[in-house]
């Protein structure tokens, strides 16, 4: 299985690696930095470049049946040879936009209180999906406890439970709609600041809240009968 480098460090911008497969279906290598599409964040972006040739890489995902992370050319790119050395390097203005937005969804997700029934990272934007049947929303209340979150720098950090644990405790599970990801043995909490947010999250993250940079509250749109959506965006690009 593909060796994920982003996991442990969110920063890496680029590795060396093996091409273990290259065809009609995608480009896998043994280790990379491409985070793949899952949990509401966008697979990253970027080139892939080895002697002799380059490509560009539109999309990454993560293959059900084998848990490989494959990479997507665009269409006609030139692929290099299984067995070849080739250098990942993403889009990293792109992926750290994520990343702030991706931490900003937790931070919301901390400061109101009903369970997160969608979400989606999107390049400067984001938005955050809850079950909140019989609430009004406060934008200006809501949107100033946001930035003071941020403001205030909390450390984030990464921290493992085991699977047992985190049946024990539920009530770490904000979303109702994705399920942490169980059966390896232990799942990565996401912690911000000393009480601020603990959760299950496999995706990439800012490692203090003034990195996420001021934001602001979009619109609030009803959902449906229960679905309050609160829509974010980074005020600096």
């Amino acid at each position: 299985m593909t060796e994920d480098l982003f996991r442990a460090d969110a920063y890496l911008r680029t590795c060396d690696a093996e091409v273990t497969v290259a065809d009609a279906g995608g480009i896998v290598l043994d280790r990379t930095v491409f985070y793949p599409t899952g949990g509401g964040q966008p697979g990253d972006t970027g080139i892939l470049s080895w002697d002799g040739g380059e490509c560009r890489i539109v999309d990454t995902r993560k293959a059900k049946e084998t848990g490989n992370i494959v990479h997507i050319p665009e269409d006609g790119a030139p692929l290099p040879s299984a067995g070849a050395t080739a250098t990942a390097a993403i889009d990293w203005d792109r992926r750290h936009r994520f990343m702030r937005m991706h931490t900003c969804m937790h931070l919301l997700s901390a400061i109101v209180d009903g369970e997160i029934t969608g979400g989606q990272v999107g390049d400067g934007k984001g938005r955050v999906d809850f079950n909140l049947p019989d609430t009004s929303i406060d934008k200006e209340a809501v949107g100033a406890a946001l930035n003071r979150l941020i403001e205030e720098d909390h450390p984030v950090s990464a921290t493992w439970i085991t699977d047992e644990e985190l049946q024990a405790r539920p009530e770490l599970i904000k979303t109702m709609s994705v399920k942490p990801p169980t059966g390896a043995g232990r799942v990565r909490l996401m912690q911000v600041g000393d009480g601020v947010d603990l959760q299950p999250c496999g995706g990439t993250h800012v490692l203090a809240t003034s990195e996420i940079g001021p934001v602001e509250i979009g619109k609030i749109e009803n959902k449906g009968r229960q679905n309050r959506r609160i829509n974010l965006r980074l005020v600096t690009p």
